[in-house]
Formats: C-alpha cells, sequence, structure tokens
C-alpha cells in the first residue's frame, strides 16, 4: 500500500494519535480489489481544501477506498464503549478507520474517517464492510441533516469496492468517506472510565476541551464546564431534530458525539404522520427510541457522560455527584427552551407569551388525532392554505386557527415577517422515506444514480420553497404495514 502523492490538498495532522495508546488501534484499511467513485461531495471538498479534479482520479478514488493512505496520515481505529438499548458493552472502531485530521484553508480541524475499510481489533466477528445502499443512505441524510441547518457529521464521498458484502442476501461493497468535528463520542469516555486510568481520563478530557470548546478557561472547574457545555449543545440538537420530525433510530451513548453533531445514520427516518410514539427501527421493539422519547433518551446519556467525568469534577465524591446532578438537571429546562423557541419560529411568532405553550401543544394533539402530515402541516400554515391539511373543517381546528391570528396580530412585527420566518423555519420538504428508498433501489439494483441525484439536488435547499419541491412533499401510498429501517451503517 502505496502514499498518495498526487496534489489532492490533503493537510493533515494527527492529534488523537498523541492521546494515550489504550484509546485506538494503528491499522491501514484493508485494499479492495476494483474502487469506482460513486459520489462526490464537490462543494464539501473544496470548502476542504480538497482537489476534486485529483479525487476524482484513479490514485484519488484508491484513497477514498483505503488502497492508498494520503500524505500526512497515520489511520487508526477508535475504541470506545456504549450502553446499547440500555446495556454496558465495550465496542469500538469495528469497521471504520480514522485517516487523520484534516486543517481546512480556514483553519479549522475536522476527521477524515473511512467506514467500511476493512476488519478492526473491534470488529466483533464482523466482516468490517459496509453495503452501497446503507453508504448511500448516510450519505443522503446526513447531507439533508445539513441542509436543514441542524448539526450532523458530512459525507464526503462513497466508493464502490467491486466486492460483495453478505447481509441477508449478497449485496455490493461499498466505503463512505465521512467528516466530523470529531468522532470523540460519550462512549469514547465510558471506555476509559471502566478500563482506563484517571490521569488518561484527565488527558481525554483536556484534549475535548482544546478541541472544541477553547474557550473554557484552564479553571479548577473547567470539567464542570465541559459537562455544561456538552448539556448545552445535546439540548440544542434534539430540540433541532424534534423541530424536523427526525427520528435517529438507535440513540445509544457510543452514537452521542460531544461535539454536539448527529453521528451514526443507521436506522434513522423522518416522521410522516405526526405521533410521538412512532419508532421505524426493527430493532427497537419497545419503542425506547421513539420520536417523544428522544428528549430523555438524551437526558439519560447525558447522565452517563457525567457519571465519567466524577473523578475530575471534586475530589470529594458525594461533592462530584452534586455537581454533575446538578449539570444534567439544566437539561430539561434547556431543551424545552429551545424547543419552543423553533416551535414559535415554525409558527411565525416573534414575541414570548404564556399561552404560547398550550397553543403549541392544541395544534399537535389535532395533528396526533387526525393522523396530520407534520412536516406537510407547517408548511401549509406558512403559505396560509389550512385547506391543504387534513386538519381543515374540524371544529377543534377551527377554533385553534382563529386563537392563531389572534395571537399574531397581538404582535408587532408586520404580517409578512411573520411569513418569512415560518418559511425560514418550516422546511418545503425533507428526505421523505419512500422517496429516500426509490432512490437507493434505483442505485443498488439497476446502477442508476439519477433518481438520487435528482434527490439530493432538491434536499439541498429545503427552505426555498420552490415550485421543482412541490413533487417531493407527496406523501406516500397507504400501505398496511409500517415503515421500518434496519441498522446497516
Amino acid at each position: 500500500m502505496g502514499k498518495a502523492i498526487i496534489e489532492t490538498g490533503w493537510n493533515l495532522d494527527n492529534s488523537y494519535a498523541r492521546l494515550p495508546k489504550s484509546l485506538f488501534t494503528s491499522l491501514n484499511p484493508t485494499p479492495v480489489c476494483s474502487p469506482k467513485l460513486i459520489i462526490l461531495n464537490y462543494l464539501l471538498a473544496t470548502s476542504l481544501g480538497l482537489n476534486v479534479r485529483d479525487l476524482q482520479s484513479k490514485e484519488g478514488v484508491e484513497v477514498l477506498a483505503g488502497n492508498r493512505i494520503p500524505e500526512g496520515a497515520l489511520p487508526l481505529a477508535q475504541a470506545y464503549a456504549g450502553h446499547q438499548f440500555g446495556h454496558f458493552t465495550m465496542l469500538g472502531d469495528g469497521r471504520a478507520l480514522l485517516l487523520g485530521e484534516q486543517i481546512t484553508p480556514l483553519g479549522e480541524r475536522v476527521d477524515f474517517q473511512l467506514k467500511g475499510s476493512g476488519k478492526t481489533p473491534y470488529s466483533r466477528g464482523g466482516d468490517g464492510r459496509a453495503a452501497l445502499g446503507p453508504m448511500l443512505r448516510e450519505y443522503i441524510i446526513s447531507e439533508a441533516m445539513h441542509a436543514l441547518g441542524i448539526a450532523t457529521t458530512r459525507s464526503l464521498a462513497v466508493v464502490t469496492t467491486g466486492e460483495s458484502v453478505i447481509r441477508e442476501t449478497d449485496q455490493p461493497g461499498a466505503i463512505l468517506t465521512r467528516v466530523a468535528d470529531s468522532h470523540l463520542r460519550v462512549g469514547t469516555f465510558q471506555y476509559v472510565s471502566e478500563w482506563g486510568t484517571v490521569d488518561e481520563l484527565r488527558v481525554l478530557a483536556d484534549y475535548t476541551l482544546q478541541r472544541h470548546f477553547p474557550d473554557i478557561d484552564a479553571v479548577e472547574s473547567r470539567y464542570l464546564s465541559l459537562l455544561q457545555e456538552v448539556i448545552k449543545r445535546q439540548a440544542m440538537l434534539i430540540a433541532k431534530w424534534q423541530l424536523v420530525g427526525f427520528i435517529h433510530g438507535v440513540m445509544n451513548t457510543d452514537n452521542m458525539a460531544i461535539s454536539g453533531e448527529t453521528i451514526d445514520y443507521g436506522p434513522c427516518a423522518f416522521m410522516d404522520a405526526y405521533d410521538p410514539a412512532t419508532v421505524f427501527s426493527s430493532i427497537d421493539i419497545q419503542g425506547r427510541y421513539a420520536y417523544g422519547n428522544q428528549p430523555h433518551i438524551a437526558e439519560w446519556n447525558l447522565a452517563r457522560f457525567a457519571e465519567t467525568l466524577l473523578p475530575l469534577l471534586h475530589v470529594n465524591q458525594a461533592q462530584a455527584i452534586e455537581l454533575a446532578q446538578n449539570a444534567i438537571s439544566d437539561f430539561a429546562e434547556l431543551y424545552r427552551c429551545n424547543w419552543l423557541a423553533g416551535m414559535r419560529a415554525k409558527l411565525g411568532i416573534f414575541s414570548e407569551e404564556i399561552q404560547d405553550e398550550s397553543l403549541i401543544e392544541d395544534l399537535l394533539s389535532m395533528m396526533k388525532k387526525y393522523r396530520a402530515d407534520y412536516t406537510n402541516t407547517f408548511r401549509a400554515l406558512t403559505f396560509d392554505m389550512p385547506e391543504d391539511t387534513v386538519l381543515f373543517g374540524t371544529p377543534e381546528f377551527a377554533k385553534w386557527y382563529e386563537l392563531w391570528k389572534v395571537r399574531l396580530d397581538r404582535q408587532k412585527e408586520l404580517k409578512v415577517s411573520s411569513q418569512q420566518l415560518m418559511r425560514n423555519s418550516n422546511p418545503a420538504l425533507i428526505p421523505r422515506n419512500h422517496q429516500v428508498e426509490n432512490a437507493l433501489e434505483s442505485a443498488v439494483k439497476q446502477g442508476d444514480y439519477s433518481v438520487m441525484e435528482r434527490l439530493l439536488v432538491v434536499l439541498s435547499s429545503p427552505y426555498e420553497h420552490s415550485p421543482e419541491q412541490a413533487d417531493y412533499s407527496i406523501l406516500p401510498a397507504p400501505s398496511s404495514r409500517p415503515y421500518r429501517t434496519f441498522c446497516g451503517t
């Protein structure tokens, strides 16, 4: 395996590789037989300082496939742990390798990770590979989330490997190049807390502070500040998920990023008809990670994070626990404030009144009762076309609609300003589950990527509200079976 010498624009550092060796295993990707570039994120590549033309060359594709190592890279698999559906276990990058950290033209530091690049010491019997469908799925959803204004890992490229992977059937293999602020997880801290030393925990915490929270002063309470800042970011992130109807599907602690990014798009999906009990994941039998449970699970995960920091919070364990509990207790109100502000914006409300919350809850209650589409209902309200919702014609909606209009009239802002606020807060479209499946089926089974390419174009500007997006707001045909997603990424 040779070093890539083409002028791709790689500017890699390896700060994670300078952490304690127990946190990772140095390892090169396993070469593949016949890599082919399927999709490349041109805008992202350019913003990262990479040469798009050279990434599309034979040598560039070999880098994206793991057959060549870019200059300056020190590939490694990260170790971490996690509570999976509430059960603690040892984990790690079972099929992913961190190539290094790109220093962008703006001086920012981002991780480059190959997902599906072969076995690692953490593969736990897996083949270390990934199938094309799930990798394209992560590309579509993560880029849609970015366009929606939600913090997320990004997708740079997907290449096929020329090899098959066996899941339920033989499927074409693929590798995703993922970009992230970092791949530090709650599970990373759990791993060190369980199997490392306090000194290693302090090194990891200091590294996290330097990388993600450089403005936190090096004072005695910096580890409490770390906990508080992670809580703030997660409260904002989960609120944004709820505001667009996104369901992660597998909110294990190893899938919660310290940076506050959405990470690991496995059985994720977007809700059509509003129902807090909505679950798409085929393995979430009990509904642990249902849409309505996501804020509670986030708080639970953050409590596990707080537990790992106890030795750093205070030398007295009782005082450390009290500090941690007080910090965690702030999450619910932080989340509520973020969610309430977002819902006000979705309804064109600038100011704050006590009765706003009941106005919002009454609308959601009606939407649940009549199985109103979440996205399209707010879209119809945005353009004052209530007749486009299934709520129209019901007595309770007529009463609610009148109260909403009176509420808007009490504002000093003009009606045109309220509508613009709603346009900026209510997407015209989301990655509808049936449209994503259609795009993936065309790509994987027919080798036709045009359906996916068209979908990506309209998803890239969800708040544009253009005529071209109208077809992508159409609901799926009724089905006797609920939509199900599977852990494939």
